[in-house]
C-alpha cells in the first residue's frame, strides 16, 4: 500500500485513497506526531554540533603552541567556533520562520547572489588567500565562503528548475540544458579559486535532483558517465591532484609519507592509535602539531583516536540517521503533493551525506584527500551556518507536512 494511503489515514480531514486498510499501512508511518516540529532530528544535530564544538576545542588546544599560531589562546578556535553556533543558531530560527512558497520564490534571486560572490572572491582585494586558494570574503574580522552559499543555492534553483521543468522525459535536452549550463558556470568559477571538493558536492546535488525530478535512469547515468569522465580529465590535467591520487594508493612510500600522503598517513595512525574505546577525551597525540588541519577536515580522525572505533561508528551512525530521516521528510511532502519542498529536503539530505561520506572516506583511508569538512562538526562558519539553516528548511518542511495532514495550510 502506499505512503499516500497511510498519511491519508492518519488524517480525518484527508479522503483515504481507494482500497486502504490500517492493517496493510506501513509502520514506519504509524507513529507520525501531526503536530509541533521533528524533535529527534533536531536533538540527533544538536549533539552532533555540541560533539563538534568539544572536539574543535580538544583538536586546537595545542595549535597556539605552533609558531605560525603563536599570538592566538588556547580557547581562540573554540570562543569563535561557539560564535559561529550562536551565529547559525539565530540564522536557523529565523529560516525556519521562511515559509517553503518563499525560498521557491527567491530561489533564482538566491543562485545570482551565489554567483556574485563566487566572482567578486577572485578579485584581488576582495578576496582573501590561504594556502594558494582564494576562498573567502573578509568581513570584518569573520571570513565568509561563498562556496557554502553556493551548495544552497544550486539545491534551491534546482528543485525549483525541476518543478518548472517537469517535462524532462519528453524533453530532455531542452529542459535539463540550461541548468546543466549554470551548473558548469558555478564549477569553472569554484575551480578558478580552486575548491574541486565544492564543485563535486553541488554536481552530486544537482545530478540528485535531477534523478528525483523525473529523469529516466538511462540519461541519469548517461549524465553520471559524462560528469565521471569530466572530473578525470580535471584530475589528468592537474599535477598536484595527479599526486594526490598517488598518494592515496600509497601513503606510506618514502616519496608520499612526507609529502601528499602526509595528512593521511597520519590520519590512519591517529585511527589506530584509537583501537575499539579510544585512548580518552584530551588524549590525542597525532592533534599536537603532527597531523594538519585537525580541527577542520581531519576532525574525525582525533574522534578516531580519542572516542576510539566507538566513537566513529556513532558518528557514522548519527549522519546516516539523520540522513534517512530528512529523506523521508522529503517524501512525505511529495506525497502531499508538494514536490518542490519534497525536493529541497532530499537535496539537503544529498548534500549533508555526501558530504559526511566523503570526509569520512578520507579520515579513513577510504577516499583520496579531498578538503572537504564534516558538515556540523567541523571548525567553520560559513559551513556551519549554512548546514544549520539547510536543517532549519528540512524542519520547516516537516511542520507544513504535519499541518498539512491535520487539515490546515502550509
Amino acid at each position: 500500500m502506499s505512503i499516500a494511503a497511510t498519511l491519508s489515514g492518519l488524517n480525518p480531514w484527508r479522503p483515504r485513497a481507494p482500497g486502504w486498510h490500517p492493517e496493510r499501512a506501513p509502520r514506519d508511518n504509524a507513529n507520525v506526531r501531526l503536530h509541533g516540529f521533528d524533535a529527534a532530528l533536531v536533538w540527533v544535530c544538536v549533539a552532533l554540533l555540541a560533539w563538534g564544538l568539544v572536539m574543535v576545542y580538544s583538536a586546537s588546544i595545542a595549535l597556539p603552541d605552533n609558531p605560525k599560531f603563536a599570538r592566538y589562546a588556547h580557547s581562540f578556535f573554540l570562543t569563535r567556533h561557539a560564535i559561529f553556533l550562536g551565529l547559525a543558531f539565530v540564522a536557523g530560527l529565523l529560516a525556519f520562520q521562511v515559509p517553503v512558497a518563499s525560498w521557491e520564490r527567491w530561489a533564482p534571486w538566491l543562485f545570482v547572489l551565489s554567483l556574485l560572490l563566487l566572482v567578486m572572491v577572485l578579485i584581488p582585494g576582495i578576496g582573501k588567500g590561504v594556502n594558494g586558494a582564494r576562498r573567502w570574503i573578509a568581513v570584518g574580522p569573520i571570513s565568509f565562503q561563498p562556496s557554502e552559499l553556493a551548495k544552497f543555492a544550486v539545491l534551491l534553483y534546482a528543485c525549483n528548475y525541476m518543478v518548472r521543468k517537469m517535462d524532462v522525459r519528453e524533453n530532455f535536452l531542452r529542459a535539463v540544458m540550461p541548468m546543466a549550463t549554470a551548473v558548469a558556470v558555478v564549477g569553472v568559477l569554484l575551480l578558478a579559486e580552486p575548491d574541486m571538493g565544492a564543485f563535486m558536492v553541488i554536481a552530486v546535488i544537482a545530478m540528485g535532483i535531477l534523478f528525483l525530478g523525473g529523469v529516466n535512469a538511462r540519461m541519469f547515468f548517461l549524465i553520471a558517465t559524462v560528469i565521471v569522465v569530466a572530473f578525470a580529465v580535471m584530475i589528468a590535467l592537474s599535477d598536484w591532484r595527479r599526486e594526490r591520487i598517488f598518494a592515496y594508493l600509497d601513503p606510506w612510500s618514502e616519496k608520499h609519507a612526507l609529502g601528499k600522503g602526509y595528512q593521511l598517513s597520519h590520519s590512519l595512525i591517529a585511527i589506530g592509535r584509537g583501537e575499539i574505546f579510544g585512548v580518552g577525551l584530551g588524549g590525542s597525540v597525532e592533534k599536537l602539531h603532527w597531523l594538519p588541519e585537525a580541527h577542520t577536515d581531519f576532525l574525525l580522525a582525533v574522534i578516531g583516536e580519542e572516542f576510539g572505533l566507538i566513537g566513529v561508528v556513532t558518528v557514522i551512525g548519527l549522519f546516516l540517521w539523520m540522513t534517512r530521516r530528512i529523506m523521508h521528510i522529503g517524501r512525505q511532502a511529495i506525497v502531499l503533493d508538494r514536490v518542490f519542498a519534497g525536493l529541497v529536503a532530499q537535496g539537503v539530505g544529498i548534500w549533508i551525506g555526501f558530504q559526511a561520506f566523503i570526509n569520512m572516506g578520507v579520515n579513513l583511508g577510504a577516499l583520496p584527500t579531498k578538503g572537504l569538512t564534516l558538515p556540523l562538526m567541523s571548525y567553520g562558519g560559513s559551513a556551519v551556518l549554512l548546514n544549520v539553516v539547510a536543517i532549519a528548511v528540512v524542519l520547516r518542511i516537516d511542520y507544513e507536512n504535519r499541518v498539512l495532514m491535520r487539515g490546515g495550510r502550509a
